[in-house]
């Protein structure tokens, strides 16, 4: 198979060098050419023939934002994948980058002890997104077992819901927006929130959604009691669960070691939300490379609650969500753009059927 061709967009000498040589270390990847700012970047694209541009965000001259915006009306389909600092300035800007269109992002090692702690940070955040955007296939394809998969209606009686609990990552700021941007602000039920990012990054999603969305989004934290018309998002670098306290629920965060390379982890949240609110709780698997969800799913059905999984058409990467269709786990294969709807009549069934 050809290789994936990189360009790799840096101000930083250092940074262009270290990037280059790991990535071309790999059989599968080749650095085509490095650009300083983005006005090279957008010069050498034509010239170059990248699958993969690997973008800055903080640059001189033109900044990764910039770059990005002149660059997807053009080529509305180049795989982008933002390479930015941990800062707030930095996460801030990942995130707006990612409602452009960029397709992806990692972070720059920092603060990690050795220099080869932090080569093996690029080959890990940077290497397999590379590889899953560059190659243009979904994380799970083909999935032959689709046609054996479960796909309920819903029954005329359920348990009441409670409570939803969704599992996201890569697509994940965007289909969260879309899906909470049409949730009512008196939502009956809270929701709980795993999408994978680092810390900061959790932070400014949460301000970013609840200023575009009538719900309230916040990150969480441990003690809150959960109420209706609250989202809680797990922070990065800790897991989320809930527990029962009395006649009240409540969060807790913690740092248990990570679960599926993940922290937070979507199956930790999970399987406590079965073990608390058993059937009427309605897990909801989003874009996601991966299988992070898939047995927190099943702690879900095994329970009699239920399981919403988006479809491969609007996914970003059908990973999570692939894998439990598959497994049999979905109650619902269901478009983002209507999965909002599909959860509100879930919780409300009485409108649906017309009793």
């Amino acid at each position: 198979m050809p290789k994936i061709r990189v360009l790799v967009v840096d101000d930083a000498v250092l940074v262009r060098s270290r990037v280059s040589k790991i990535l071309s270390s790999d059989p599968q990847l080749e650095v085509v050419g490095v650009a300083a700012n983005g006005r090279i970047a957008l010069a050498k694209i034509p010239q170059v023939n990248p699958d993969v541009v690997l973008l800055d965000v903080e640059m001189p001259e033109m900044n990764g934002l910039e770059t990005l915006a002149a660059l997807r009306p053009i080529y509305p389909h180049l795989a982008v994948i933002m390479f930015s600092t941990s800062t707030r300035a930095g996460a801030t800007a990942t995130i707006e980058a990612l409602s452009l269109g960029a397709s992806d992002y990692a972070t720059k090692p920092s603060n990690l002890g050795s220099v080869e702690a932090a080569n093996q940070h690029i080959r890990q955040e940077l290497i397999p997104k590379i590889k899953l955007f560059g190659a243009g296939i979904p994380a799970v394809s083909p999935l032959k077992a689709i046609a054996n998969a479960v796909v309920l209606p819903i029954p005329k009686k359920t348990a009441p819901v409670d409570v939803v609990a969704i599992g996201v990552s890569t697509g994940g700021p965007n289909a969260l927006a879309t899906l909470l941007c049409n949730i009512p602000a008196d939502f009956s039920v809270p929701i709980l929130i795993v999408q994978h990012m680092p810390p900061m990054f959790t932070k400014l999603l949460a301000e970013r959604l609840s200023s575009k969305c009538q719900i309230s989004v916040k990150e969480a934290v441990t003690g809150v009691t959960l109420k209706a018309g609250q989202v809680w998002l797990a922070p990065g670098d800790f897991h989320l669960i809930v527990q029962r306290e009395g006649n009240q629920v409540c969060l807790a965060v913690h740092q248990a070691p990570p679960e599926n390379s993940c922290r937070p982890s979507v199956d930790v949240l999970l399987r406590s939300v079965a073990q608390v609110y058993g059937a009427r709780a309605i897990a909801v698997i989003l874009t996601g490379m991966g299988q992070d969800g898939l047995h927190g799913c099943q702690c879900i059905r095994e329970v009699g609650g239920q399981v919403l999984a988006q479809d491969e058409a609007s996914s970003v990467v059908w990973g999570m969500p692939g894998f439990v269709v598959n497994a049999g786990l979905a109650d619902q294969i269901v478009p983002l753009e209507k999965m909002a709807g599909e959860i509100m009549q879930r919780i409300h069934p009485v409108q649906r059927s017309g009793l």
